[in-house]
């Protein structure tokens, strides 16, 4: 399928997930359409796991003409379709995790925001997503990317082995990402107690004030650590 048309299916399949409300006024209604070829594209009613897929291959194509504009738009729509408890828990199931979690340390700033929210929206409130993150380690990168540090793009060698990106010492993360991680990383602890003792762990590491023993089902005191968090990144 065509960049373009993959483009068009991807923003019309979350636009119409929906029925319309018949009695809506017709400004509330999606507006998206589709054109001759995104259309016979549709025709096979592609599920929520095949645009998924579909999203992710955007977002991490080398082709030089698929454009950083064509690969927000899919990453939007990904980030979408994770709001479905079902959908987020098929991230695991369809191998993104790994390659949503390398994007947390790409070079284009824009795809590393997204990347960070997509992850806050599928961990929130769902504990196998959760579970999965601090799996792959996803806790101690967004510990970092909250406290302004960059995290080195890991890339895939030909026979599939992971190698780090050079060239990132001294260098710091934006301030729109800190704050994108900041959210992830709320979303991630509260309620997981394993996540929370992580990220403490990786806090106090750093230098952080965070006491041992907090308990992730202690809103007050997880808004405590967060909120400390998110005045940094208001203030970098």
């Amino acid at each position: 399928m065509a960049d373009k048309n993959l483009n068009e299916l991807l923003k019309w399949s979350i636009e119409n997930s929906a029925q319309p409300d018949p009695s809506a006024p017709e400004s509330d209604r999606p507006r998206s359409t589709l054109n001759a070829e995104a259309l016979a594209a549709i025709m096979g009613a592609p599920s929520d796991a095949e645009l998924m897929r579909a999203a992710m291959e955007a977002i991490t194509s080398t082709d030089p003409e698929m454009t950083l504009e064509s690969k927000m738009i899919a990453f939007d729509n990904l980030e979408q379709l994770v709001e479905s408890l079902d959908n987020a828990n098929l991230l695991s199931k369809l191998g993104l995790w790994t390659p949503l979690l390398e994007l947390l340390g790409h070079e284009e700033q824009q795809l590393r925001l997204m990347a960070a929210w997509c992850v806050g929206t599928a961990v929130q409130n769902n504990a196998p997503s959760q579970e999965r993150l601090v799996a792959l380690g996803g806790v101690e990168k967004l510990v970092g990317m909250a406290l302004g540090e960059r995290v080195p793009m890991e890339k895939r060698a030909g026979d599939g082995d992971l190698t780090t990106e050079e060239g990132l010492e001294g260098a710091g993360e934006t301030k729109d990402v800190r704050r994108k991680a900041v959210y992830a990383l709320s979303s991630a602890v509260r309620n997981y107690q394993p996540a929370l003792d992580v990220a403490a762990k990786e806090l106090r590491k750093r230098g952080e004030a965070v006491h041992e023993g907090i308990d992730a089902a202690d809103m007050e005191a997880v808004d405590q650590v967060i909120g400390g968090l998110k005045q940094k990144a208001l203030n970098a």
